[in-house]
């Protein structure tokens, strides 16, 4: 997809991104993670029928979010009363970092709380495999993050494709170096790399190395959740200004015309709709140009996955830069 190619005919539920699978993949889906907020994490099954309401086709979830239970009570609600059948909607989810040794057992769990028999895509949460041990005396947790077993968790993410569990399998936070020593080895090629990519952190070397393996790049934190850099920038609400749309629509359509799918939050049934009203417009090639040439910043650095006993020593060994 180019500049102004939506991929889509007449609306956000019509567009899609044709997957190496042969799956077609709505190319705006509503990011699940219900923030720090209590409130949002209850109002998960609303937020849910509502997006469906709007249009929304495709949902974003990981079995960390802590909601996936309450999708699913949604999505039957919704396929009962005949608004949408499973086969209308594509459904996203994640192996988090303690499940790598059990990936079919968190995969079946996932299924179990989504009230699902099979996902559209699963993905590696983060290239990174922790350890949990439980001290006996006195019953607390400690987690440690070890080693990455790259090839033995690809070849049980495999093994659900062939099981049936999932229709496609891919990964989430991965450099293009640790794809490269994923592919050495695969006999499926990952179907997505989701990551953090939107104006501000563009990601054009990963998604040029992406293209020329199949593998499609979805990005999460589209509008850049974590405050204003995205939509305050100047430039954004310069041609959002130009345009008449808002801020967060040029974003979103930035990444559409990059050739990504893209998935912002929310829960509030205004920007649910104007989050999908992204087709039928694009960006000028001359604002496209301007928008290339925006300073560049990683605004989720998973520091959290970095110390002195993790594999991962410094920010820069996490991401191979």
């Amino acid at each position: 997809m180019g500049h102004g190619d939506d991929g889509a005919g007449d609306g956000g539920s019509m567009a899609h991104v044709q997957l190496h699978t042969g799956g077609r993949m709505p190319v705006i889906g509503l990011g699940m993670w219900p923030g720090y907020s209590q409130e949002e994490k209850r109002q998960t099954g609303a937020t849910v029928k509502a997006a469906v309401a709007a249009g929304y086709r495709h949902f974003d979830s990981a079995s960390v979010y802590g909601n996936e239970k309450d999708i699913g009570l949604a999505l039957q609600e919704i396929f009962l009363s005949g608004a949408v059948t499973r086969g209308d909607l594509w459904i996203t989810s994640k192996l988090w970092n303690p499940d790598h040794d059990r990936v079919q057992e968190a995969c079946d769990q996932t299924l179990q709380d989504l009230q699902l028999d099979y996902l559209d895509l699963y993905l590696i949460h983060w290239p990174v495999r922790v350890k949990e041990h439980y001290q006996q005396e006195d019953g607390t947790r400690k987690t440690e993050i070890v080693p990455l077993q790259l090839d033995e968790t690809w070849k049980k993410m495999e093994q659900l494709v062939r099981t049936g569990r999932v229709r496609a399998i891919g990964v989430s936070n991965f450099s293009s170096k640790k794809i490269d020593h994923l592919l050495a080895n695969a006999t499926i090629v990952p179907a997505v790399n989701q990551v953090e990519c939107h104006p501000v952190w563009q990601q054009k070397a990963l998604h040029d190395y992406c293209t020329s393996k199949a593998i499609h790049l979805s990005g999460y934190s589209p509008l850049g959740n974590w405050g204003p850099k995205v939509l305050g920038h100047p430039i954004v609400r310069e041609i959002a200004d130009k345009l008449s749309k808002s801020p967060a629509q040029v974003a979103l359509r930035w990444g559409i015309q990059m050739g990504h799918s893209v998935l912002p939050k929310s829960s509030n049934p205004d920007r649910l709709k104007e989050n999908l009203d992204i087709f039928g417009w694009s960006i000028p090639d001359e604002d496209f140009q301007k928008l290339s040439g925006i300073q560049q910043e990683r605004l989720i650095k998973g520091t959290m996955w970095v110390n002195d006993t993790s594999p991962y020593k410094r920010v820069e060994d996490l991401w191979d830069e």
